[in-house]
Parts: structure tokens; sequence; C-alpha cells
């Protein structure tokens, strides 16, 4: 898996900073923006997260570029909807040297492994004999499976990716997705360390649990 944060806001902090501050001050952005200091800022941006007043992080977007995932991992990934997507197609690309994501249960286990890998590499010979044959790539993918290797642009705001690690940080959360979040995360904090502090999931963030009887029983056993 392979996670780089192409492009953002510039100085991202900043500007939530100072959206935040014009909702109550009788100057223009331009002025709020020379009097912003930085020590200013970290203090004003800890104060919004700590009333949960997060509407000025929508100011700040960030722009991933993720490859060596799983089309299991995208579909979880797209459900978050305010974001932009850009995924490489199957119906315009032609997979001739595609790969597949194994999950660690089956890689770590010998035979099923084996099963894992007969069943792709049939999938694999069948979908290239349909194209071969002169079936439309958007047809013969029919074949391929939610294990099959994509890539993928990711736009999101700073207030939805904050709501985007508190599910999929969670410890129930699916390991795919999960690792995703984290690879994320440690990208963020290298431009914006002081939006994605305290980032994490539901029970770090606000103490609260909504996975009922299938909770880890982290936040249980703190209380």
């Amino acid at each position: 898996m392979k996670v780089s944060l192409v492009t953002y806001t510039n100085e991202p902090e900043r500007t939530v900073a100072a959206a935040a501050r014009l909702c109550y001050s009788p100057v223009g952005i331009e002025e709020i923006l020379e009097q912003m200091e930085k020590e200013k800022i970290e203090t004003f941006i800890q104060k919004l997260l700590d009333l949960n007043h997060l509407s000025p992080f929508e100011h700040a977007s960030f722009t991933f570029a993720i490859e060596g995932i799983s089309r299991a991992l995208t579909h979880q990934l797209v459900r978050h909807r305010l974001a932009s997507y850009s995924q490489q197609s199957q119906r315009y690309v032609v997979e001739q040297n595609f790969n597949f994501i194994i999950p660690p249960t089956i890689s770590g286990n010998n035979e099923a492994l084996k099963v894992y890998q007969e069943v792709l590499r049939t999938v694999k010979e069948g979908y290239l004999k349909l194209v071969a044959m002169g079936i439309p790539a958007e047809d013969a993918r029919y074949l391929l499976p939610n294990a099959s290797e994509t890539k993928i642009v990711v736009t999101m705001n700073a207030r939805e990716l904050l709501h985007f690690f508190e599910v999929r940080l969670c410890t129930r959360a699916q390991h795919e997705i999960r690792k995703l979040a984290l690879k994320m995360l440690e990208e963020l904090r290298k431009v914006a360390p002081v939006l994605f502090k305290k980032a994490g999931p539901l029970c770090e963030t606000r103490g609260v649990c909504f996975e009922g009887p299938m909770s880890c029983g982290k936040l249980k056993a703190k209380t």
C-alpha cells in the first residue's frame, strides 16, 4: 500500500484559524491573516477542537494518491460521501498485469493461500481469455473480484478527515482500511500537526463507542 499526500490547502492551520476568527471579528480576512501568530493559531485550533466547533475545518482540504489497495477497500472508502474520488477504471483499463491483494489471515495460512491463489489465477486467466476473444473490458471485468488491486485519488476536507479517522481507526474497522487511515494520518501530521493532533477513534476523541456488544471493550476498561 502506497499513500502520498499530493496537494493540500496552503497553510491549512492558518486558514482554519482565520476562518473561525472571522466569525467574531469586525475586520476582514486579510487583516486577520496578518495578525495570526503561530502560537495563537495553535491555541485557537485547540479551542475549536475542545468546543467541537469544526465547521472552520472544512476550509482546509487534502488530496491523496493511493495505490496497492483492493476494490474491497474502495467500496468502503467511497461511503464517505463528503469527499471527491477519481479511481482507476476497470471499464477502460484492460487489466493485463493486474495484482491481487492478499489479506493477512490468508497470507499467513499456507493451505488457505494455496486455495486463494489458485482461484485468483483461474479468474485472471478467464478474464484475459475473454479480452482476447474480443469481449470488451467493461464486460470481462464482471469476473474480477474484490481482491483486485486498484488506484484512487481522494480529496477530503479536514473536518471529514477527522470523522474518517473516528470510524476507520477503530479496532473494529476492517484491517485494510484501518491501515490506510493510519498512513493518511501519518502524512497529515507532517503538514498539519495541530489540526490532526488528537485525531483517532471515537473512544479516544469523544469518549463514546457505538459498537454495542461488538465493542473491543477498550472504553469500558478505561471507565
